[in-house]
């Protein structure tokens, strides 16, 4: 990417909203940018964390994988989303693996830089603090789901919540450009691949949605019947 596209993305990154142009020129010179294809490990559980990560292109997911190989899915990121964190602000481990769901290019903010940043603009760590709280009242919700509702509820809680992160108004309802597999919203409401298939299937034939290959429209009444 060039230096003003990576400019632009972290003018736009939500820690570093209040970060003033002096200091996004800086960041940039502390920032370097990697590729990786498909499904590669970015990091992995228990490895030591030495970087904070933005999205530039791209998807991940973060995983964590059970004593037999079964993959729980936590959540998806995006271009814009940040990952990483963690690790740098409590000095521990990373707490799962985070692998890519299609070719990225990810933006890398080593320990060190990472900290001198956060010491001439505290208002990052303000703004980390207010991400994090964030993702743990999702994962309280998504906890609360997997206790709750059964598996159809699952799967439409799971596609109003990535309508509401990714979606596009549109004059039918809302548009999600790039769904995950079915095998990742399976892995994320604790499901099979089949069950999910079924419940997109269900869906369609109520004209609660449409699905265009990865795409998938979400009509008025879907939100109504979800709940």
């Amino acid at each position: 990417m060039m230096n003003q596209e990576i400019r632009d993305l972290l003018k736009g990154v939500s820690i570093f909203s209040n970060v003033d142009d002096n200091g996004i020129d800086k960041l940039c010179d502390l920032i370097v940018s990697k590729d990786y294809p498909k499904d590669s490990l970015v990091f992995g559980q228990e490895e030591a964390g030495d970087a904070l990560f933005v999205i530039a292109e791209g998807r991940v997911k973060v995983v964590l994988y059970g004593e037999s190989g079964k993959e729980i899915t936590l959540s998806f990121f995006k271009p814009g989303d940040f990952f990483g964190e963690m690790a740098l602000l409590d000095d521990m481990p990373r707490s799962a693996n985070v692998v890519t769901t299609e070719s990225s290019s990810l933006l890398i903010l080593k320990r060190d830089a990472f900290k001198r940043h956060l010491e001439e603009n505290p208002t990052t760590a303000i703004n980390i603090l207010s991400e994090l709280s964030m993702r743990l009242r999702t994962a309280d919700s998504i906890i609360g789901n997997l206790t709750l509702l059964d598996v159809y509820g699952r799967v439409a809680h799971f596609l109003v919540d990535l309508a509401r992160q990714e979606g596009e108004t549109v004059e039918e309802g809302i548009l999600i450009h790039k769904r995950p597999t079915q095998q990742d919203i399976a892995n994320m409401v604790n499901t099979s691949r089949e069950t999910v298939s079924r419940a997109l299937n269900e869906f369609q034939k109520r004209g609660l949605l449409k699905m265009d290959g990865k795409k998938v429209l979400l009509r008025p009444q879907f939100y109504t019947e979800a709940g």
